[in-house]
């Protein structure tokens, strides 16, 4: 009889052990998403040889949305959104769609990106300040925020040339994940449209 009890009690443990394992093999599915795709062209100044260059440095993002959580904000709360995350931090995606909207659409300058050895005369420097998605109240369609400071430095001495805020709002479709991220794309490519433009009038 007591040989029975030790081996129910080992098939029971056995059991308990193998359901943890399959409960720990089987996470939630999350969904990966990117944003900033390739930059539409703008009209191209052929033989403009004389491009002023300028030193992009790395993008400084927020502690709480420079990985691959996308942010949610309902007041004074704020909560990552289930389920989803962005394929590489969103600090990686929004330097490179930056670099590639400047190479698209820049008709006066040429950026330097940090991996480069070489210097320009003036340097880019850019913060993010929100990368969020905003909801007037709870599952209601959220609206995109992104905010950056821009400033321009003449180099050597590091003065400040020219600066200024950028602040994109983009309402998203609906209340689902792909219109979010939609329209953190939308509002991305748009916030950096600005930024080249006014790179464009300000780094002569």
């Amino acid at each position: 009889m007591i040989r029975s009890s030790i081996k129910l009690a080992v098939a029971a443990a056995a059991a308990v052990a193998m359901a943890g394992c399959a409960l720990l093999s089987s996470p939630d599915p999350v969904q990966t998403y990117r944003f900033g795709g390739p930059a539409a062209a703008s009209a191209a100044s052929e033989g403009q040889t004389a491009l002023r260059q300028v030193s992009l440095r790395r993008v400084e993002f927020p502690e709480a949305v420079e990985g691959d959580k996308i942010l949610g904000v309902t007041g004074t709360e704020t909560a990552y959104i289930a389920g989803a995350r962005w394929v590489s931090p969103a600090a990686d995606l929004y330097m490179e769609s930056l670099e590639n909207a400047f190479s698209a659409q820049a008709t006066r300058v040429r950026v330097i990106g940090p991996r480069e050895l070489s210097r320009g005369e003036r340097s880019l420097n850019i913060d993010i300040r929100a990368f969020e998605a905003r909801y007037d109240a709870p599952g209601a369609a959220p609206t995109v925020v992104v905010t950056a400071r821009a400033r321009l430095l003449a180099m050597p001495d590091r003065s400040v040339a020219a600066e200024r805020t950028f602040t994109v709002q983009q309402p998203a479709a609906a209340n689902r994940v792909s219109a979010i991220v939609e329209a953190f794309d939308i509002a991305t490519r748009d916030l950096n449209t600005q930024i080249v433009s006014w790179t464009d009038a300000n780094a002569g």
